[in-house]
C-alpha cells in the first residue's frame, strides 16, 4: 500500500536530489532554490499522480510533459542563457516515451490487420 507519508518523502527527495543536480548544471546566477522554485509545482503534480494511481503509460506521458514545462520554465527565470545540452535535456523524456510508445503500436500492428478472406469468384 503506498502511505502518503512515504509519497511525500520520496518526492520530496526526488525534487530536493533535481534541484541540486541542475543547480550544478547550469550558470551560476541560476540558483538551487529558484530550480526548486520552478520544478515545485511538476514535483507535487506528479506525486499526486502517483498516488492516485495513475495508469503506468498515462503516468509516463504525463511526467515527460511536466519535465519539459519546468525545463521551460527555468529557461525563462535564468538570468543567463542556459547551455544547449540543458534544453535538449528537457526534450529526452518526451522523445523516450514517444519512441517507447511507436515501437508497442508497431509491434501490435499485427493484432490490428484484418484477416484477409477467401476470394469468391
Amino acid at each position: 500500500m503506498r502511505h502518503p507519508i512515504d509519497i511525500i518523502a520520496m518526492f520530496a527527495a526526488i525534487w530536493l536530489l533535481a534541484s541540486m543536480v541542475l543547480d550544478a548544471l547550469t550558470p551560476k546566477e541560476l540558483t538551487a532554490v529558484m530550480i526548486a522554485i520552478a520544478i515545485g509545482p511538476a514535483v507535487v503534480i506528479t506525486a499526486i499522480f502517483y498516488y492516485l494511481r495513475c495508469p503506468r503509460t498515462d503516468f509516463a506521458v504525463m511526467f515527460a510533459a511536466l519535465w519539459l514545462i519546468s525545463d521551460i520554465a527555468i529557461a525563462f527565470i535564468s538570468p543567463k542563457e542556459l547551455p544547449h545540452f540543458l534544453i535538449v535535456l528537457g526534450f529526452v523524456p518526451a522523445a523516450l516515451i514517444g519512441i517507447v510508445l511507436y515501437w508497442q503500436r508497431f509491434q501490435r500492428r499485427h493484432e490490428r490487420l484484418p484477416v484477409s478472406s477467401a476470394k469468391r469468384g
